[in-house]
């Protein structure tokens, strides 16, 4: 998510006031389908953002021959098809399977814009680079013992560094991390940001779980990096294509992709860490 610089006062009052509310509503409801007893309705959501997502991935990394033609919808279709079908069989714990399917729609997606002439290796990439974060949310959630709580901490991670990002970025304002990439982003930011986490992400084990908070802060620190390496990462497509904002669905954060790059990357990595090395993000109870 972006930090953005203090502008005229209406029109900072307002878009802050739209980023508040819509930011409330989102983590509501993300909240409520974490919690929910049965692991469909967060994975219907998830395949659901990832539609969305996938189709400003599209529109953002057209070549520009092609950005007047209204045939986004089939890489849209193939994109969506194969991260659902994925999804799907994680559920069913068929997990080479779901692998199975991203690289499918990957080769479609190639396949595809190489007939076109139209940047196939960007579009081809939008099956894992939303198809991952997918399957990592999904099995979090699903698949560990404490998988509910891990998914919110995870939340907790990245909207609290989205948010210290965001007010230290405002308040503090200072040198750029990478001026000519983010124009909005700044040292200030980023370190308040981590700092935020980690203080959130400690309250949160040692409030809700008694678990070692001081051990959970230095993980939220450390691993709000890969929360600001998703930002950066989306900010350097956006650049490249030159867009400022990948859509304007969510009133005051605009698109899907804009919303979700920090938790895309952090997700990505949180799995890797819990299925590949047994780690227990709680820092107490059972993986």
């Amino acid at each position: 998510m972006s930090q953005y610089q203090i502008g005229p006062v209406g029109r900072t009052y307002s878009e802050g006031v739209l980023r508040v509310l819509f930011g409330v509503f989102l983590a509501i409801v993300a909240i409520f389908l974490v919690l929910w007893a049965t692991p469909e309705p967060f994975a219907i959501v998830t395949v659901l953002m990832g539609l969305f997502a996938a189709r400003e991935w599209h529109r953002m990394v057209r070549s520009p021959a092609q950005r007047e033609i209204a045939e986004l919808h089939i890489q849209t279709i193939i994109s969506a098809s194969a991260i659902a079908c994925a999804v799907a069989a994680l559920l069913f714990k068929f997990v080479l399977l779901a692998f199975v399917f991203l690289a499918a729609g990957s080769a479609a997606s190639f396949l595809w814009a190489r007939l076109r002439r139209d940047n196939p290796v960007w579009h081809a990439v939008c099956v894992f680079y939303i198809g991952l974060p997918s399957l990592a949310l999904v099995s979090l959630r699903e698949f560990p013992a404490q998988g509910v709580w891990y998914v919110l901490g995870l939340f907790l991670i990245v909207w609290a560094t989205d948010t210290g990002a965001l007010v230290f970025g405002k308040l503090v304002g200072g040198a750029k991390i990478a001026p000519r990439l983010s124009p909005g982003k700044t040292w200030a930011g980023t370190i308040g940001g981590s700092i935020t986490a980690a203080l959130v992400y400690g309250l949160y084990i040692a409030l809700w779980f008694g678990f070692d908070a001081i051990l959970a802060m230095i993980f939220a620190f450390a691993f709000s990096v890969v929360a600001h390496g998703g930002d950066l990462f989306e900010s350097l497509v956006k650049r490249h294509f030159g867009y400022k904002d990948s859509g304007r669905l969510i009133p005051g954060h605009g698109g899907v992709l804009d919303r979700m790059d920090s938790m895309f990357a952090a997700s990505v990595v949180l799995a890797l860490l819990v299925f590949g090395l047994g780690f227990n993000p709680l820092f107490g109870g059972r993986v």
